[in-house]
């Protein structure tokens, strides 16, 4: 399929890993110049900026370094203090409102453009081991809906995504999900991970390429008459309508 994005100008934040990173190679694959932002950059980033007409930007849209994580917080609602909830809320929804803000006016100069903004399963799935997480991610849900209808008439669509457990470092790295739950429990990460899995239909993960490829067909022509709308990515892991 011929998503028409070649020449086009994309802003990428988290770009240097993970579900960044995946939508920054697969947007330059199709030949749009990509402005990569993240607070540094990482090998496989800058192997793409050599190699194409990508181009690094240290940007920090929050100041923790693991900007958009959930911490897993498995002692429970009052363990969680006013500390940990603004960082959550700054480092999910803030982080999305700062890079919005920088991107819209030329959008609206332009009377085009399309922001794809990443959710979670857990905006609707509420779970009490991410709580805080998933209450930011349920703003964040709820502030590309609202903005969408506000920009629809300048050509401009919202949308987001809102994958279930991707294969990435918040999931299986050192200090993801499930080594936090293994450690905690006495158990293997690699345990927990397969039991997380086995709860979506497919019974896996997803990977950030998957990801990655429904982000981008959201940002092209192809998707011209959708707005407002969120997607879901996680094998069947949400069983309701």
């Amino acid at each position: 399929m011929q998503l028409g994005l070649e020449g086009k100008v994309a802003v990428v934040t988290g770009a240097s890993r993970g579900i960044g990173l995946a939508v920054t190679q697969a947007l330059t694959a199709e030949g749009v110049h990509v402005v990569a932002g993240a607070r540094t950059s990482s090998a496989e980033l800058d192997a793409l900026v050599k190699a194409t007409s990508a181009e690094f930007v240290a940007v920090d849209l929050g100041s923790p370094s693991d900007v958009g994580a959930a911490r897993t917080r498995l002692d429970g609602f009052l363990s969680i203090t006013d500390e940990d909830w603004a960082a959550s809320v700054n480092l999910s929804l803030m982080a999305t409102v700062r890079a919005t803000r920088a991107v819209l006016p030329s959008m609206l100069e332009a009377g085009a453009g399309s922001i794809v903004t990443t959710s979670s399963v857990n905006a609707f799935l509420p779970d009490p081991a991410v709580l805080d997480y998933s209450a930011a991610k349920a703003a964040v849900a709820n502030f590309s809906k609202s903005l969408s209808k506000e920009v629809a008439s300048h050509g401009i669509r919202v949308n987001t995504v809102s994958p279930g457990p991707v294969a990435t470092a918040l999931w299986l790295g050192d200090d993801g999900v499930a080594q936090t739950v293994a450690r905690a429990t006495g158990g293997n990460a690699e345990d927990v991970a397969k039991s997380a899995a086995s709860d979506s239909a497919i019974g896996r993960f997803s990977t950030p390429q998957e990801v990655a490829d429904l982000i981008v067909f959201l940002a092209s022509a192809r998707a011209a008459n959708i707005t407002g709308a969120d997607f879901t990515i996680d094998g069947g892991l949400i069983k309701t309508l």
